[in-house]
């Protein structure tokens, strides 16, 4: 398989996300606010069943694809807040509630390195 960036699986994260009709999906690059990774991901869904789809189709895709499985998974059976870690981008997928409460990019973002991922463009 062939070598991917940070970038690319940031986009190809956001492509599954929109599979399972994720909302608000986001990509924060954080490389020079953090040595944990390049990229946040963030998106929204309605209910326990649908984050735990997005979850799942995020690790799905990424395997098939690329041949990458995450080095960590949390919350993907719960439902509230999952998070699926590949290193150089991690994911998080909330529900409404529970995203509002953390607000990932408020405490992430700088005005200048937050993208909204484009469903039409297939990036962001």
């Amino acid at each position: 398989m062939a070598e991917i960036t940070s970038k690319e699986l940031a986009v190809a994260v956001c492509k599954a996300l929109a599979d399972k009709r994720g909302k608000d999906i986001v990509a924060l690059y954080v490389r020079e606010k953090t040595d944990l990774c390049d990229y946040f991901i963030i998106a929204s869904g309605s209910n326990a069943p649908q984050i735990r789809a997005m979850g799942e189709r995020v690790e799905e895709l990424i395997e098939r694809e690329y041949g990458l499985q995450p080095s960590r998974t949390e919350g993907v059976r719960d439902g509230r807040w999952a998070v699926v870690d590949y290193g150089d981008v991690i994911v998080h997928i909330f529900n409404d509630e529970t995203r509002l409460f953390y607000h990932l990019e408020r405490l992430w973002t700088d005005g200048e390195n937050l993208r909204k991922f484009n469903e039409e463009t297939g990036d962001f």
